[in-house]
């Protein structure tokens, strides 16, 4: 008889297939282990759900992302305990990495997985089915019996080559399929991420190390996949997915030979757009890409400069025109209200907006507020000089790093601009329909002209349509 691991993915409000549970879950071999994995966002009753599959388990393991699905994680995490006292509860994900012993103050948690899962996850199910101590298991941090809390050695990063492929049948694509209302797979191709910006987690969870799959491995499964499901989009969730060029290269020479009809979306840095040559642009665009994320984050090279970004405001317009020439839809996300951020940094991150808008009808320049997400230099350099991160899974839980709140450094008159600027800016930005003509007219005039004063277009739309908390 194999045995059973239940893992579980917290209610948020987005569907992308649960990659974190199908990275672990596949890594077990599939002749000891019956790995069930319950989606929260798919179960009118999760609890239900969740401890129907109990019977016979080994383990419940749980993927945990900082803000309203920890909350979530909890209920499920105690509603386990109460069910089944002696059965070990597992999180990992990018909030427990940074937290871990926090976490363990949970008392329905009992494991911690620190950074890369699979080998840790791997181990951890190993020794509990040997009846082993978890005391010394690399890259976990454990409660032991006597209550205190063991933090073990960190794993290192290992190359994901050596992993078993995702087995997408652990999930019911067809049913993510039907909730994003297209038939899109998401799909990871590597871990970490090499660079150093100051605003991002990954150099303290990864140490600025990154691994990737082989290209023509990767091909070979998406093809393998498409055959199965004929999805009609990848969207590839890598930090980076295009770190080494001579990966890309044999990837989409891989799928043009192989002439599969899907098209994918991936991540870009702006200087290594500057550096694809236009032959490789034109192959990537003939293998099916269509959309490729390009954090450009300031508008201003003195804050580029100071969150360590790497990259010049000069690189992301080379980059936007090479996408504009090759018919690449872009999105190019930004992020104010740095600690100490000027005025006019702010002013420039708009005026950049607005010119990359100006490139492209495909091109969307989404704006967010700094929030103080755990790990980052600037956030320890921030709490060094008095700001205070929230206090426990409580706190954490109700913590929103997407939703309008501007933080500590954005003036109330600053705030304003920002998202009257980000209002018209998409409003003027969405095809005209019939009724609409007039008002995305208006909106490019009030864009064109910076005047957002009396903004009773935006007042009444929100009003009528407010917007979604997203974390």
């Amino acid at each position: 008889m194999r045995l059973k691991i239940v893992l579980y993915n917290p209610r948020a409000v987005f569907f992308t297939m649960p990659l974190a549970l199908l990275a672990v879950g596949s890594e077990l071999d599939p002749e000891k282990y019956e790995v069930v994995i319950i989606d929260g966002r798919l179960e009118a009753d999760a609890v239900t759900a969740v401890l129907a599959q109990l019977e016979g388990a080994l383990c419940f393991g749980v993927t945990v992302l900082t803000g309203a699905p920890i909350a979530d994680a909890i209920n499920l995490s105690r509603a386990v305990k109460a069910a089944r006292p002696q059965l070990p509860v597992v999180w990992g994900g990018w909030h427990p990495s940074m937290f871990a012993r926090e976490c363990l103050e949970e008392a329905s948690v009992d494991v911690i997985v620190r950074g890369q899962g699979e080998a840790t996850f791997a181990e951890i199910v190993r020794r509990l089915s040997a009846g082993e101590s978890l005391a010394d298991c690399p890259g976990s941090t454990v409660r032991l019996a006597d209550g205190s809390v063991q933090e073990n050695a960190a794993r290192p990063l290992l190359p994901v080559e050596m992993f078993r492929a995702h087995d997408y049948s652990l999930i019911p694509v067809e049913r993510y399929f039907d909730l994003k209302g297209k038939r899109q797979l998401d799909f990871i191709s590597s871990q970490g991420c090499n660079f150093r910006c100051a605003f991002c987690s990954d150099p303290f969870v990864y140490e600025r190390k990154w691994v990737g799959l082989d290209p023509v491995r990767m091909a070979l499964r998406l093809r393998e996949l498409w055959q199965r499901y004929r999805f009609d989009d990848v969207n590839f969730q890598d930090e980076t997915f295009f770190t080494r060029r001579s990966r890309i290269q044999a990837f989409v020479d891989r799928l043009i030979e192989y002439d599969l009809k899907f098209t994918w979306a991936g991540t870009m840095r702006a200087d290594q757009g500057v550096r694809l040559p236009d032959e490789l642009w034109a192959r990537s665009v003939q293998s099916g890409l269509r959309r490729l994320l390009v954090g450009v984050e300031s508008g201003s090279d003195e804050m580029l400069k100071r969150i360590r970004k790497d990259i010049r405001i000069e690189q992301v317009f080379q980059t936007a025109h090479k996408m504009a020439g090759h018919g690449v839809a872009g999105h190019f996300p930004f992020i104010v209200g740095f600690p100490e951020e000027s005025d006019d940094s702010i002013r420039a991150t708009i005026d950049c907006a607005k010119r990359l808008r100006a490139i492209s009808g495909e091109f969307q320049t989404p704006i967010f507020y700094f929030k103080p997400y755990p790990g980052s230099e600037i956030v320890m350099e921030a709490v060094a000089r008095g700001f205070r991160l929230p206090a426990g899974l409580k706190a954490w839980s109700e913590f929103d790093y997407v939703d309008g709140d501007p933080g500590p450094w954005v003036s109330r008159e600053k705030f304003k601009l920002i998202e009257r600027f980000k209002f018209f800016s998409e409003l003027a930005a969405r095809p005209a329909g019939e009724k609409g003509g007039l008002l995305q007219r208006f909106a490019a005039f009030r864009c064109r002209r910076d005047e957002y004063r009396l903004p009773v277009e935006m007042l009444f739309t929100r009003w009528l349509m407010p917007e979604q908390r997203l974390s």
